[in-house]
């Protein structure tokens, strides 16, 4: 009797579908799963990055690449052969586009104490025998040049012979005048990218902690950057102090800028930094192109952000000693001070933070 043949070995059963969890998702469905998967802040920052990248490029660009005179403060000194340099300076109005603004004084002594308080860019007087052109480097290296090669043009049209001397030399280290904007700038991104960090690296920390540190690493980072420039390369030769507690007090209040929007924004908090200190404030700073040349809007609002503060305040206290300002300083304190109360008074939104209840307490509860 043979063998009944065997049974086929059951095989998988075709899939079917059981409620809601087999039918498809719908298109809001997986949008909705889309957003909240790494995939949907991954796709944002391919583009954010993209348009900042634009945006850099175009914002150094827009500033820096043709700097043009809009208004530049020149001093006039009045005297017994001042009318024979009117000529002169209505070609040195002409040649520059109508940008000159005019400044009369009645002594070169209250025309050269312009200069120290930033008011001017240039001294002319006519001497009788030719007119002088006194330009000062410190206070920008595009303006005296500019300045200086006009005025050999116009007084070459005149037929009239022309002194061009710099008052306020920069140092020999730094002959293009941009040793305080690398420093500055260097200030202004180790600044909120320190705070980055910390957000990362120290999430824990509680508001009180977290701006102590970030007092400590603008403290030691503003010395760094201090030390490198004047002792290690000898490029600038700083009031130390001085040009340490600016930068110190650049780096603070770039990295509370960033907390202060880390705090209303989460993590999207770069954007706002990087647009206010990177793409506007560093290129209206006036440190690689003096604020005379910039676009007239830059020019303007650069003095008001961090960036040009430091700047301002840097160069008054390497070229402009005992002629220090206080707006430089009543900029990078309202900033500091601003983002400081921001941060503490919606501290609970910071996305660090820890729970103060002690361990054994919490898993009592």
């Amino acid at each position: 009797m043979s063998a009944p043949d065997p049974e086929p070995a059951a095989g998988p059963e075709p899939a079917t579908r059981h409620g809601a969890h087999g039918r498809p998702l719908s298109r809001a469905e997986k949008w909705a799963a889309y957003k909240k998967s790494p995939y949907f802040p991954a796709t944002v920052l391919v583009f954010i990055l993209a348009a900042a990248a634009g945006l850099f490029a175009g914002s150094y660009t827009y500033a820096m690449a043709n700097p043009t005179p809009h208004r530049i403060p020149v001093a006039v000194v009045e005297g017994p052969a001042a009318q024979g340099g009117e000529k002169f300076v209505a070609g040195m109005d002409q040649a520059l586009d109508a940008s000159l603004d005019v400044h009369v004084f009645a002594t070169r002594a209250k025309a050269r104490h312009a200069v120290e308080e930033q008011e001017v860019f240039a001294i002319m007087q006519d001497t009788g025998h030719g007119v002088s052109l006194d330009v000062a480097g410190a206070s920008g290296a595009t303006v005296a040049q500019l300045l200086s090669e006009s005025a050999v043009k116009v007084a070459g049209q005149l037929g009239e012979p022309v002194t061009v001397r710099d008052i306020k030399p920069l140092q020999p280290g730094d002959p293009h005048g941009l040793a305080l904007f690398y420093i500055s700038l260097a200030a202004v991104i180790v600044g909120f990218v320190g705070a980055i960090q910390l957000s990362v690296h120290a999430r824990t920390l509680i508001p009180l902690e977290r701006i102590a540190f970030t007092v400590a690493y603008s403290l030691l980072g503003g010395f760094v950057i201090a030390a490198v420039v004047d002792w290690l390369l000898g490029a600038v030769d700083l009031p130390f102090v001085e040009s340490w507690l600016i930068l110190a007090f650049t780096m603070f209040t770039t990295g509370m800028v960033f907390t202060m929007f880390n705090t209303l924004m989460g993590r999207w908090a770069m954007i706002p930094t990087w647009g206010v200190m990177v793409l506007l404030g560093n290129p209206s700073s006036g440190g690689a192109v003096s604020w005379p040349l910039l676009p007239s809007p830059l020019g303007y609002i650069g003095r008001w952000l961090p960036p040009g503060a430091s700047v301002n305040a840097q160069h008054s206290a390497v070229y402009y000693q005992g002629h220090q300002r206080l707006y430089p300083f009543v900029v990078l304190a309202v900033w500091a001070l601003v983002s400081c109360t921001v941060f503490w008074v919606w501290r609970h939104r910071h996305p660090g933070g820890r729970d103060r209840m002690p361990q054994h307490a919490a898993t009592a509860t």
